[in-house]
Formats: C-alpha cells, sequence, structure tokens
C-alpha cells in the first residue's frame, strides 16, 4: 500500500492560527516527525500517534525519516511552523525524494512568518515587497548583500527572517547600512520578537534606528517604502491607486530649480546654514543647500540668502540623480557631527561621481571637567539607568530607542527634548515618552533656559552629544554645573573623512584651491 507524506504548516505559534486542512492532515497521519517546540501547539491533534523530534540542526534527518517512513507505506506529517514551503522543510524533503517514489505528496500552507509579523505591525506588505533571510549556513554571505542591495535600490518593503544569532552577531547591522544606502534614513520599520507567542514584542522605528537595536533569532524585522506611514500606533504602506504617480513625482528633485555647477552644502545645523551663506555671497559658482527636512529648508531659505535650497526626504537615489543632473563641483558636508550615515553616503557618492568632497566638522567642546564621556548612546543609557530616576535626554530623536529599550529603562521617568517635528515627537511617544515630558523646541538654548527646565522637571541626570559651541553644549554645561546634575556626553562617532577642515576660512581656501587645480 503507498504512503502519503503531508508537508504540514503549522503556523507561527497558536492553535487558532493553523489553517483547518493543516489540521485535518494531522488527523489523518499515523506518523509525526516535528522539532518538538512545534508539539506545543499541535499534540490535542497527535496524541496517540508515533512521533520522532530529532532536534533543531538535524532538518535534513527529519526529511529522511518521514520520506523513509512514507516509503514504508505510513501515513506521515512532516511538520514546520510558518509555512513548511518557505525557508522551511519542503525543499529538504523535495530534495530527498526520489523520481521513482510512489508515495502521495500534499503540502498544505500555513501563515508565514512574514504574514504574522506584518499583522502585528498594521499593513506594511500592501504593495510589492521582498524577503531575505541573513543566515548564511545555506547561502553565501555575498548573494545575501547582493540581494539586500537592490532590494534597497528598488525601495521594496522587505521582511528579514533569521536576523540575528550567537554566532552571526554583525550581518544585520551590515544589512542594514546597505539598506540606508538607498532608502530614505526615516522609512518605517518593525521589530517584531516571538509573534503570537509567550514573550511577544512589537515595536516601530525609523531604519536609521535600527542599528543601535540588538535582535536575536527569534526577531524578525519589517522595512517599509518610501511611502510606509504610520496611522493609530501601527503602520501600513498604501497600495497605489491614490495619486501614487503624484506622491512618487514629489519625493523627486526638480532638475530646473537647481543651478548647473554649484557647491553643494549639506547643511541642517546654524554654523551649516551660516556657512552656506558665506559662500553664497563670495563664491562665483552658485550655492545649493540640502537639508534633510521641510523645516530645515524652510530655515535654510531664511539663512541663506542668494543659495538654492533643495529640502525635503530624499533618498540616495534622488541625491544622485540631482548632482549628475546639475553637474554639481564640489560637496560641502556640514552635516551635524552625528550624521555619521548621511557622511558617509556623500563620501559614498563623491567616489562614486568622482565629485570633491570637504567635511566641514565644527570643534569639539569636550573637556573633562564639564561632563562624562560615554563611548556610545547604548553606554550613556546604562550609566543614566545607573545614575538617575528622572532623566533628560538632549541627543535628538535618532537615538532614543537606545535609551528607551535598556535593561532598567523602564523602572526610570525620560524626558526628552526634540526638534518640533510631527514625526520625530510621535517616535518619541510609541518608544514610551509622555507627552507631557517632551520639549518640542529649536535649539539651541541659553544656559537659564536649560536651569529653568531641568529645576522644574526636577532632572536628576542629564544625556547631551559633544555638539560644541553652536549646537549649545557650553550652556547644557553650565546649567548643569549650577544645578549639580551629572551629565554624559556621547563621545562623538569617528568617520574617516578625505577632507576636514574646522574652520570656514579654512573651508574656503580649500574650495579656491580646488577651483584652480
Amino acid at each position: 500500500m503507498s504512503g502519503v507524506l503531508n508537508l504540514v504548516s503549522v503556523g507561527p505559534g497558536y492553535e487558532d492560527l493553523i489553517a483547518p486542512r493543516a489540521i485535518a492532515a494531522l488527523r489523518d497521519s499515523d506518523v509525526i516527525v516535528a522539532y518538538e517546540l512545534y508539539l506545543r501547539w499541535i499534540m490535542p491533534h497527535v496524541e496517540g500517534k508515533e512521533i520522532h523530534t530529532p532536534p533543531l540542526t538535524q532538518e535534513r534527518e527529519r526529511a529522511l525519516m518521514a520520506i523513509d517512513k512514507a516509503r514504508g507505506g505510513a501515513r506521515v506529517a512532516l511538520i514546520s511552523s510558518g509555512d513548511i514551503g518557505i525557508y522551511a522543510m519542503a525543499a529538504l524533503a523535495y530534495e530527498e525524494m526520489s523520481e521513482t517514489d510512489t508515495y502521495q505528496v500534499n503540502l498544505i500552507p500555513g501563515i508565514t512568518s512574514a504574514n504574522a509579523c506584518a499583522s502585528l505591525l498594521g499593513s506594511p506588505l500592501s504593495h510589492d515587497f521582498a524577503t531575505l533571510s541573513l543566515s548564511d549556513l545555506l547561502c553565501p554571505w555575498e548573494w545575501i548583500e547582493h540581494r539586500a542591495r537592490h532590494i534597497a535600490k528598488a525601495d521594496l518593503a522587505c521582511v528579514m527572517y533569521n536576523v540575528q544569532s550567537a554566532s552571526r552577531q554583525q550581518g544585520v547591522y551590515r544589512v542594514l547600512q546597505l539598506m540606508l544606502e538607498s532608502k530614505a534614513p526615516h522609512t518605517l520599520c518593525g521589530v517584531v520578537k516571538n509573534a503570537y507567542r509567550p514573550g511577544q514584542e512589537v515595536s516601530i522605528h525609523r531604519l536609521d534606528e535600527l542599528p543601535s537595536l540588538q535582535f536575536d533569532m527569534l526577531t524578525t524585522i519589517v522595512v517599509g517604502n518610501r511611502f510606509t506611514q504610520r496611522k493609530r500606533g501601527q503602520i501600513f504602506t498604501p497600495r497605489g491607486y491614490n495619486d501614487w504617480d503624484a506622491k512618487a513625482d514629489s519625493t523627486l528633485p526638480q532638475r530646473q530649480e537647481l543651478p548647473d555647477g554649484g557647491v553643494w552644502v549639506f547643511s541642517g545645523t546654524s554654523d551649516g546654514n551660516a556657512l552656506a551663506a558665506r559662500l553664497a555671497a563670495g563664491q562665483a559658482r552658485p550655492v545649493v543647500v540640502s537639508a534633510a527636512t521641510d523645516h530645515g529648508g524652510d530655515v535654510a531659505l531664511k539663512a541663506c540668502p542668494g543659495a538654492t535650497v533643495w529640502a525635503g526626504r530624499q533618498g540616495i537615489e534622488a541625491r544622485r540623480q540631482a548632482l549628475v543632473a546639475s553637474g554639481a563641483r564640489v560637496l560641502v558636508d556640514a552635516t551635524h557631527p552625528y550624521a555619521t550615515s548621511m557622511s558617509e553616503q556623500l563620501i559614498g557618492l563623491s567616489r562614486e561621481l568622482d565629485i570633491p568632497y570637504l567635511r566641514y566638522e565644527r570643534p569639539s567642546s569636550f573637556s573633562a571637567d564639564g561632563g562624562t564621556l560615554c563611548a556610545s548612546p547604548q553606554d550613556a543609557a546604562e550609566r543614566a539607568i545607573a545614575t538617575g530616576q528622572r532623566i533628560f535626554l538632549s541627543t535628538g530623536s535618532k537615538d532614543l530607542a537606545a535609551f528607551l529599550h535598556a535593561d532598567g529603562a523602564g523602572d526610570r521617568q525620560w524626558f526628552a527634548r526634540l526638534t518640533a517635528e510631527p514625526e520625530f515627537i510621535e517616535r518619541a511617544v510609541a518608544l514610551g515618552v509622555p507627552r507631557e515630558r517632551i520639549c518640542a523646541m529649536q535649539g539651541p538654548f541659553s544656559k537659564e533656559f536649560n536651569i529653568a527646565l531641568w529645576r522644574d522637571w526636577q532632572i536628576d541626570c542629564v544625556v547631551t552629544k559633544d555638539s560644541g559651541d553652536a549646537g549649545g553644549y557650553a550652556a547644557k554645561v553650565a546649567a548643569a554645573r549650577e544645578l549639580g546634575i551629572p551629565l554624559l556626553v556621547v563621545r562623538r562617532p569617528q568617520v574617516d573623512y578625505p577632507a576636514m577642515c574646522n574652520s570656514a576660512d579654512d573651508l574656503i581656501a580649500q574650495l579656491a584651491a580646488l577651483e584652480l587645480a
């Protein structure tokens, strides 16, 4: 009598998410071959049957055992979580089957990890998307990077499986950097751990926040596309039938607005705008100021008379097109000292397009008597939690997750000062900062303002960055000293800039040398 091999998908982890057809296949089978964990939510349907549970690392042995039983005439169910045909056991079973086998094969579909995690986040996969496994056990790492790069360039939403393990710590961060090369840093993403299982955790982040987080093999990352947006505490990606083309066009540079052969100043800071204004007043070549937000563009319009302002949420492809189309002469990187992703992107574009690059770096103001230097946001979070109860974050919105997701963070009261961008405020609230503890104002701030705010909020620890005098660092040091509050300072990240200057005069001299070369 010919056997039967049922390839059964049992979903993400709860019985009510198992398809009725899968339950019928389980009940119809005499032999069950599964990883032991899966038995927890299918046991009512397999009691009294012959059960085999080779361990997690013996996937091929499980497939061979199930095939051998089916060849012997048994009705066998080979079990996988999620969908057995997606990153799972079905492919191994088909590899080991013979063309001469006579047993019947039935594949029963199930709810995948991608489906399950997306449902907990909202509807982020409503348009084209890709899935990408970060495990290099069965696929060369070079292939994974190649695929990640093309997914990002196509701006597809993406679900990342097998994100991080004890032996694969750094791969996910490399893939996230590849995503940031082509996707906008504000792209909305979701992180889901233990979807539909005990210990479930769900959180929403910007793409540029993800490199500061820690993951594991039970974590799935969902990366949106440039249209993905928030609503009611969740995220969704529009299907594209409502003015999709108009929205897409609005994110691209308008060629006619950009002068030819310009000096491009990538700013977003007060001293960067002052530098651009000086260049616009004294340079023979036109000056283009690129700001990362519409608000930054409005500020630059007022602060940089004579310059052309190009602002908004642009990704690397939009920047590449604009630089090439306008014949940019030089890239001046005057972004914030902690905007490393943007600096690395500009350095890459400079090399790719053969456009000279100059970095304007505002001088550091840190001294050991002014605060305690911390190696990273994560280090600062640990020290802050060990130091204070009512902790004030003057580090911007990007690194909020590093503080609010740190061990012990839930036992502290967090206060944050952010630029008054709605998305920054929404992000802080989503991470758990109450609205009444958010100061949404544009800096820099005076010593007196800091004293009044921190005293009123009864702050007992302040975390900031070495933002220099232009970023109001000295005023923070003076206020913290007068109030006797510990000041923790996140160290500036190290970037290998091809060319750097610390003053406007030096930069102007280097620009002149480039013109003569």
